[in-house]
This record gives C-alpha cells, sequence and structure tokens, in this order.
C-alpha cells in the first residue's frame, strides 16, 4: 500500500470514520460522566439550614426533615434555664446553604441534672475560703449551721440536711448548707483556763499566806 493510498479516505475509509469517531465518543464520556456527577452529588442544589434553636426536639428534626435535611444528636449539656431536651446549639448553623441530605450535628439540654464533686472544704478551710470555693463550683449556699468549735472554721458540707463526705457527688447548681464553728468551744477552753490560771494563783496565795502566819507564831 502506497502512502496516498493510506490516506486516501476511499481505500481507508473505515479507518478514518473510527479516527474521527474517537473525540466525539470521548467528548460524549466526559460530559455524561460530569452530568451523572452533578447528579449524584447534588451540584447546584442547596438549601437555607432553618431556625431550629431552643426548639424541642422533635420538632427541630421535623423542620431539618422538611428542608431535605439529616440530624444526628452529637453531644449535649446542662442549662438549668433552658427546658430538658431543646436544641441548643447545631452544625452547620442557621442561614448556612449546604446540599440535600447533609447532616446536621445537633447540641440538646440534657434531661438529667449532672452531678459535681464536692470541693474538698470540710475541716480543710475557712468559712470565706469555703464559700467562694463553692460559688465557683456554681453552687448555691443556704444560711450556714453552727456546731460547737473554732469560730469560721468549716466542720462539713450538707444537701438537703445531708452531712456530705469526702469527694461526694452533688447536682450542679444545689443549694448546699455550710457546718461551721460559733467559736463557743474555743471560749469555753480559754475561760476554763482563765479560771484555772486564777485558782492557782489563789492557792498560791494561800500557801504563802499560811506560811507566813505559821512563821509568826
Amino acid at each position: 500500500m502506497t502512502i496516498k493510498e493510506f490516506f486516501s479516505f476511499r481505500a481507508n475509509r473505515f479507518f478514518w470514520l473510527n479516527l474521527l469517531a474517537m473525540p466525539v465518543v470521548l467528548v460524549l464520556l466526559v460530559w455524561g460522566t460530569l452530568r451523572w456527577l452533578d447528579a449524584y452529588t447534588h451540584h447546584g442544589e442547596a438549601v437555607a439550614v432553618p431556625d431550629v434553636k431552643h426548639k424541642p426536639l422533635a420538632e427541630a428534626q421535623q423542620l431539618l426533615a422538611q428542608g431535605g435535611l439529616q440530624s444526628v444528636v452529637a453531644d449535649s449539656t446542662y442549662v438549668k434555664t433552658l427546658p430538658p431536651g431543646c436544641v441548643l446549639e447545631y452544625n452547620p448553623a442557621v442561614g448556612q446553604r449546604v446540599k440535600r441530605g447533609r447532616i446536621v450535628y445537633l447540641t440538646v439540654n440534657t434531661r438529667n441534672v449532672p452531678l459535681v464533686e464536692l470541693p474538698d472544704v470540710a475541716d480543710n478551710s475557712s468559712l470565706r475560703e469555703a464559700e467562694a470555693r463553692l460559688l465557683a463550683a456554681g453552687f448555691k449556699l443556704m444560711p450556714n449551721d453552727t456546731v460547737p468549735g473554732e469560730r469560721d472554721w468549716v466542720y462539713g458540707v450538707k444537701h438537703e440536711g445531708r452531712l456530705l463526705g469526702l469527694k461526694a457527688e452533688v447536682p450542679q447548681g444545689a443549694y448546699l448548707t455550710i457546718v461551721v464553728g460559733d467559736g463557743q468551744v474555743h471560749t469555753e477552753i480559754v475561760a476554763d483556763t482563765l479560771a484555772g490560771d486564777s485558782l492557782g494563783l489563789r492557792q498560791e496565795e494561800v500557801k504563802e499566806t499560811g506560811a507566813a502566819d505559821e512563821s509568826w507564831f
């Protein structure tokens, strides 16, 4: 076959037709793949995340589903001023445009009050220090109970009338009562000591006086 015959369309029309069809097929294949990817990934289809903050969980999930979004409870925390089970935060946030079927991660208000370990203040701190530590831990304080003991020294902490032990766990934000010394024992000890000292001095004075009288006779 000569070069002229090789490049002749009439003599090799099938070859040239296949050669011309290859780029056309390639273009069609790329175009079809891109269209399939757009349909699979919902390219260009976006919805705005609705406002579900502070709504009950069931209502929030329903609103998200109506917008073509999925929802998953990812975390929980406790806020006393809000109803239990309501949505506190979520990601993506309100107003963001996302694709349909996107998962929205919710943080809800727990139904159970979390327990907090009591700070070590019993027989370990003064009243002022104990009050500061308990308030910093989020507890609320009731009027103090007093017991005989060193003034302003903390001897224990009560919750609902029950004396708490070391590392006791108490509901967050609970009302606590500090058991503090009233100073009476310390005063009594000092009074007894002073009385004993006075009695000793009197006895010594009597002895000295008696000894002087005997020597005079």
